[in-house]
């Protein structure tokens, strides 16, 4: 906090940043945490990641600063003239002396309460599978009948008529009105989808008379933009439950780009703008048309290399029907090149047995001088460790081998009895004694 002034004292003379480090404390103690409420304008994102832009309303105007770990948290696309609710901190940019509110988190004024009623119904209807990308179907690339629910009154359907007539005059289009605002707009749009859903299935049923009713192949569900509270009646349970029943794909074009409800998880295609979802299922009749000219140039250029083929082939029969001498020489040539190159191969097989022979000769006495050598050592080495098993080795060191009169070694004092007769086996000859008493150590 800046220290106070007597007054009529001469003020403190401060630096220009400690100045601005003061008034950066002094509304931190006095105003943070702040929620403020205001239209953004100016809005830009760094490469970065951060974002940057300022809040106004008729009074004021305020600087802001959202950072990118909060930017990333944003469920929504901040746009200019869009109403916002922040909530942050109020601070000084020291480095420019400016005030400047540092965002933490952001969201649309007015529609917290729907979008949080949005997001549960968005998790639960995830949790159920019906966004899940395996069910999501193809559109087809050249529809019978398009199927089309909107306001008839929305500019919604003049957008679409225009696209489709500019693009695929030829293909028929059936429209079911329905409400697309209000508290009565949810069950409309499910009433009309149910009638599209019978038609189609009509349509597809085998047999099916055609010249009635149209075959519907593709269904587009659009209207204009708007609010969130605007477009709310395409947030609804029921309707998103019919969406996922549609017997064949069904494109949502509900508002701009930038809006999202649960009807465009729910079909098949979402498509950014109703011109968008027509355009999706309406190719332009010139590409068909291109494409139906370039496969008939293709075709008419494979029937005529066809045709060269087959007349080469003819020309060349005709030609080996006329100078059968010629297949003769041919099949002799042949022949000869066969021959001449079986005669070398046996040559050359020849000669490489013969060098394997040789070499075999050279290296076989080494190898036997090698065994040998081996042999005599392996016999040496054995004859070695025999004699120092040798158990006269043992006795000539002032051992005595004991036998009893069977000739059985008497290893244990146990084995002996007083009056015994033993042979003690020398070195050098063996000795008859008596055992006189045995005596354990």
């Amino acid at each position: 906090m800046p220290e106070p002034t007597t007054i009529g004292a001469t003020p403190r003379i401060w630096e220009v940043g400690a100045l601005c480090r003061a008034i950066a404390d002094a509304l931190e103690a006095r105003f943070n945490p702040v929620a403020v409420r205001g239209e953004i304008t100016g809005f830009s994102r760094a490469s970065s990641g951060h974002c940057y832009f300022s809040v106004k309303d008729a009074n004021g105007q305020l600087r802001c600063a959202m950072f990118r770990r909060s930017a990333s948290l944003l469920d929504f696309s901040p746009r200019d003239g869009e109403l916002v609710e922040l909530r942050g901190r109020i601070g000084v940019y020291e480095a420019r002396g400016d005030l400047q509110f540092i965002v933490e988190s952001m969201q649309r004024a007015g529609q917290g309460a729907l979008f949080e009623q949005f997001l549960r119904l968005k998790a639960q209807l995830e949790g159920e599978g019906l966004f899940d990308a395996v069910r999501k179907r193809p559109l087809p690339l050249q529809p019978r009948g398009i199927g089309l629910v909107t306001s008839p009154g929305a500019a919604a359907l003049h957008d679409v008529v225009t696209a489709l007539r500019r693009r695929v005059p030829h293909i028929p289009v059936v429209l079911v009105p329905a409400q697309v605002q209000g508290a009565a707009a949810p069950q409309a749009l499910v009433e009309a989808l149910s009638k599209l859903y019978l038609l189609a299935q009509a349509g597809q049923a085998p047999g099916a008379d055609l010249t009635q009713n149209p075959a519907i192949d593709v269904i587009l569900l659009v209207r204009g933009g708007g609010s969130m509270e605007d477009l709310w009646a395409f947030n609804d349970e029921q309707l998103a439950r019919t969406i996922v029943q549609s017997p064949v794909p069904l494109i949502c074009g509900v508002g701009h780009e930038t809006d999202f409800t649960i009807a465009d998880f729910c079909a098949d295609l979402r498509a950014p703008t109703p011109t968008a979802a027509a355009e999706l299922v309406a190719q332009p009749r010139e590409v068909w048309l291109g494409a139906l000219g370039l496969l008939a140039g293709r075709l008419a250029d494979g029937v005529q290399r066809q045709l060269d083929a087959r007349h080469q082939r003819l020309d060349q029969a005709a030609a080996r029907l006329g100078r059968p001498s010629g297949i003769v020489a041919r099949h002799q040539m042949q022949q000869a090149r066969l021959a001449q190159r079986m005669r070398h191969a046996v040559l050359l097989k020849m000669q490489l047995l013969a060098q394997t022979q040789k070499a075999l000769e050279a290296e076989m006495p080494l190898k036997l001088q090698r065994q040998l050598t081996l042999h005599a050592e392996r016999l040496d080495r054995a004859a070695l460790r025999l004699e120092l098993l040798d158990p006269r080795l043992v006795l000539q060191r002032g051992y005595a081998l004991l036998t009893d009169t069977a000739g059985q070694a008497v290893t244990s004092v146990r084995q002996a009895q007083p009056g015994d007769a033993l042979r003690a086996t020398l070195a050098d000859g063996a000795v008859d004694v008596t055992v006189v008493q045995p005596r354990l150590l």
